[in-house]
């Protein structure tokens, strides 16, 4: 089932100096992932399926063990620095954001890393640095992120092709991580060491923050009497998100981008009395939003003061 290795520009299969140059020329790279959640198993399935050795795999929890099942079969499941001996080219470590530094340096303080192996994570938060214990025993490092929220199911394998990967590497592994990418079907941004936590920031604020609006959004629905929350957000929902990447802040449409304060009072009004674990979250969008609808031009100034005034004060009336 495995699909052929896909070709890749001349300027990538030039052949490779230096220590990394083994496996950097290397047609199909022996793996080992180390962490068997959601990113970890698709991508070793997605390597797989591009025709690299995915030779074992971590996986402690039942709901792991299953995914290993379902979406690498063929690799054995390990334990930890069993996986790391068996990547002879590429260890992918992909676990939480803040075990990372600890699973890196456990690795290489056990002898389970050697030189020339490089050494790749998928934190997005994370760059070069937190692998420094791997570079100090000879390994190579890599930070490769998929920008992609991930289910842990097939279906992930489908919404790969195409995304993008936050890169960072060293300059003699450009090479190396272009063709990773390219061999898990995506487009490879290089971020610089100083801005992964920025970049990561940016992606957690978009993804994560959206699945929190969308279902207060469906919540507050509910409040109100209706049925299928779902059914009445996705077509607005789904529309306001292609205008905004497609149009900017000249996407911005509303209350808040008209001015009309007695409105957004209103709002916060029946919010507090309703909901008022929302009213936090309603106030910093509608003022984030009224800055940046003046901004572009979308809300004269003179027709935001009032605007202002209402999100400037807290509930009780006083001034925040």
């Amino acid at each position: 089932m495995s699909a052929p290795l896909r070709h890749h520009p001349a300027a990538l299969r030039r052949p490779a100096t230096g220590p990394s140059a083994q496996v950097v020329n290397r047609a199909v790279l022996t793996v080992g992932v180390i962490g068997a959640g959601r990113v970890g198993a698709t991508l070793g399935a997605a390597l797989a399926a591009a025709g690299h050795h995915v030779v074992a795999a971590t996986g402690r929890s039942g709901a792991s063990q299953a995914r290993l099942a379902l979406l690498l079969p063929a690799a054995s499941c390990r334990p930890v620095e069993a996986v790391a001996r068996s990547a002879a080219d590429l260890l992918l470590i992909a676990v939480p954001d803040d075990a990372l530094a600890g699973v890196v340096a456990a690795l290489a303080a056990d002898g389970a890393l050697h030189p020339g192996q490089v050494v790749a994570h998928t934190s997005g938060a994370h760059g070069l640095s937190v692998l420094a214990p791997a570079v100090r025993v000879g390994a190579r490092p890599l930070a490769l992120h998929p920008a992609m929220t991930f289910t842990g199911t097939p279906d992930d394998l489908g919404r790969l092709p195409g995304i993008s990967y936050g890169v960072t590497a060293p300059a003699e592994l450009r090479p190396l991580a272009a063709r990773l990418v390219t061999d898990l079907g995506g487009v490879p941004e290089w971020i610089g060491e100083a801005d992964r936590p920025l970049y990561h920031a940016a992606l957690a604020h978009g993804a994560n923050h959206l699945v929190t609006l969308v279902n207060e959004a469906a919540d507050r629905l509910r409040d109100a009497g209706v049925g299928r929350p779902e059914k009445v957000l996705a077509p607005l929902l789904r529309a306001a998100l292609e205008n905004a990447l497609r149009l900017g802040d000249d996407a911005l449409t509303g209350p808040v981008s008209r001015g009309d304060a007695g409105t957004v009072e209103r709002h916060l009004a029946v919010l507090a009395a309703t909901a008022p674990e929302s009213v936090g979250a309603y106030l910093a969008l509608a003022r984030r939003t009224a800055d940046r609808a003046v901004a572009a031009g979308r809300l004269r100034p003179v027709d935001a003061e009032s605007l202002l005034g209402v999100l400037g004060r807290d509930q009780t009336g006083v001034a925040a």
